[in-house]
């Protein structure tokens, strides 16, 4: 049985002294027997965060890596650089880094084969725009999106990995996918993981459903047979953020 794993989208928010004060205030009361918990923090806040969080069993996990291990990208971050930090895992290709920074598929898939062989989870993101599920494309564009995310991937790195399905027209808008609507998408990405690799491969891989994810909606959500958990916002800077993971 595929264990949920909750994590935390903190964007860019928080400075180290709040980021330490809010961690010290939330993380005695997630209980991690019944769930995987990440928080998902700036960079500036990795090693604060981790620290704080010794003696838990809560990951830290970062926004956003480069493909390459160094080089001249000024303001980069390499995959090799958060893992000797002790970072465990790494959000990509989140629909804001798309929209906002030009991340495409093809930069995502170079992101997940440099996360996965510096020994980070990629937590990687798909989703439509509200034009697009209007079109009825939804499931065909998260389908295209895990397929080309996961080019040249194994079986083994690919069960592995987390995949959060965020649907565009959901993130920070406090609209929320019905549980129906997110089921779907995601047992949409579940089987073209089967249809790449097998079953056992697609029983294996964790699903996420993020936006706009409340301590109010994230039971139900979290119960539909495809959502291991979920990628959490704006609602993981408050102190909700324990009863959603703990949900």
């Amino acid at each position: 049985m595929r264990k949920k794993i909750i994590a935390g989208n903190w964007k860019m928010y928080y400075s180290p002294a709040k980021a330490v004060a809010f961690v010290n205030e939330i993380k005695n009361k997630i209980d991690t027997d019944a769930s995987d918990v990440v928080l998902c923090v700036p960079y500036i806040n990795l090693q604060p965060v981790m620290e704080t969080l010794k003696g838990t069993h809560i990951k830290v996990g970062a926004q956003n890596m480069h493909y390459e291990d160094s080089g001249a990208y000024t303001g980069e971050v390499s995959g090799a650089m958060l893992k000797d930090m002790g970072v465990k895992y790494v959000i990509i290709g989140h629909s804001e880094r798309r929209a906002y920074f030009g991340e495409s598929d093809v930069t995502v898939n170079q992101k997940v084969i440099k996360a996965i062989a510096c020994g980070l989870t990629p937590i990687i993101c798909v989703g439509e725009a509200l034009a697009q599920r209007e079109q009825g494309v939804t499931n065909d564009l998260v389908r295209m999106q895990t397929r080309i995310a996961l080019k040249d991937v194994t079986a083994t790195d690919a069960a592995r990995a987390v995949i959060a399905y965020e649907p565009i027209w959901a993130i920070g808008t406090g609209k929320t996918a019905s549980n129906e609507q997110a089921q779907e998408a995601c047992a949409a990405i579940r089987q073209v993981i089967k249809e790449l690799y097998d079953d056992n491969t697609a029983q294996a891989i964790r699903i996420q459903y993020g936006g706009s994810v409340t301590a109010a909606n994230a039971k139900e959500l979290f119960a539909m047979p495809d959502i291991d958990g979920g990628l959490v916002g704006g609602a993981s800077l408050k102190p909700d953020f324990a009863v959603i993971a703990n949900a």
